[in-house]
C-alpha cells in the first residue's frame, strides 16, 4: 500500500491517527530509514513474524485509537524466545482489552530490536501563525526531561538542519561525549530535510513524531513513529477561500 492509498484509507475510515506500521510506511516511501515493522493479527502469527525478523524483536499494539502505547501496558521489548513472544502477546492484548474495552485492536506490530544508539527525536507540529514547524533535539526520555530542542519553519533548507541540530545543548553528546560512539550528523541533516519535504509536500499531514530515532556513527533509523491526519483538510480549504 503506498502512502497516498495509505491517507484514503484512514479517511474512509474516519482515522485521523495512523497506525505505527502506516506511519512508518509513509515514512520509508519518504526516503525516511525506519524500521522494518509488521503486524501479527494472532499469537501464531506474531510468532512466525518474530522468527522471520529474527530474535530479538519488540512487540507493540495495533490500535487506531491508542496513541501513547507504553503508558497502557501495550509494549513488550526484548523478547528473545517463541515462548516470550507467544506470552508477551498474550499480556499486550489482555491488558488493553481491559483498560479499553471499547477500542479496535488490529493485532500486534513485530519489529527487530534495534541496536542501540544515540536517541534523538525529530517531529512537526502546525502553528497557527507560522504553519509546519520541525522540532529536533535528544530523544527518548531525554526530550520530557530536558526540552532541549530547536525548531525550524518548513520548508527548510540545509543550512537550517546544519543549524539546528547544532544549537541544542546536548549536541556535544552527538559529537561522542567521553568516549560515547560520535554519530552521523550528515545523515540527521538529510533526515531533517526528508522531514521538512515530506511535511511541505502533504498538508494531509498534521503532526510527526519519530521517537526515538537511533543515531549511530554509521547512518540512523526510526524506532517508533507516529503520524497524524488533519481532521478535515477539504473543509479547511473552503473556510480560507
Amino acid at each position: 500500500m503506498n502512502g497516498r492509498s495509505i491517507i484514503e484509507e484512514a479517511r474512509r475510515t474516519s482515522r485521523t491517527l495512523l497506525t505505527e506500521i502506516e506511519s512508518k510506511a509513509l515514512l520509508e516511501e519518504a526516503g525516511i530509514p525506519t524500521v522494518e515493522t509488521l503486524l501479527a493479527k494472532s499469537r501464531e502469527e506474531s510468532v512466525l513474524l518474530s522468527k522471520k525478523l529474527g530474535f530479538p524483536v519488540a512487540l507493540k499494539i495495533v490500535s487506531p485509537e491508542i496513541t501513547h502505547k507504553s503508558d497502557v501496558g501495550g509494549v513488550e521489548l526484548g523478547l528473545k524466545t517463541s515462548k516470550q513472544v507467544e506470552a508477551a502477546y498474550d499480556r499486550i492484548v489482555s491488558v488493553v482489552q481491559q483498560r479499553y474495552p471499547k477500542a479496535r485492536i488490529d493485532g500486534v506490530s513485530v519489529q527487530k530490536m534495534a541496536r542501540p544508539g544515540t536517541e534523538v527525536i525529530i517531529g512537526m507540529t502546525k502553528d497557527t501563525q507560522f504553519g509546519p514547524v520541525l522540532m529536533f533535539g535528544l530523544g527518548g526520555i531525554l526530550v520530557e526531561l530536558l526540552k532541549d530542542i530547536s525548531f525550524r519553519i518548513v520548508p527548510m533548507e540545509r543550512e537550517d538542519a546544519r543549524e539546528m541540530i547544532r544549537e541544542i545543548k546536548g549536541y556535544k553528546l552527538l559529537e561522542g561525549y567521553r568516549g560515547r560512539e560520535p554519530v552521523d550528523i550528515a545523515t540527521l541533516e538529510e533526515t531533517l530535510l526528508k522531514v521538512s519535504q515530506f511535511v511541505d509536500s502533504n498538508p494531509d499531514i498534521k503532526e510527526i513524531d519519530l521517537n526515538p530515532i537511533f543515531a549511530y556513527k554509521d547512518g540512523a533509523v526510526a524506532v517508533d513513529a507516529r503520524v497524524i491526519l488533519e481532521e478535515d483538510l477539504l473543509l479547511r480549504e473552503d473556510l480560507r477561500r
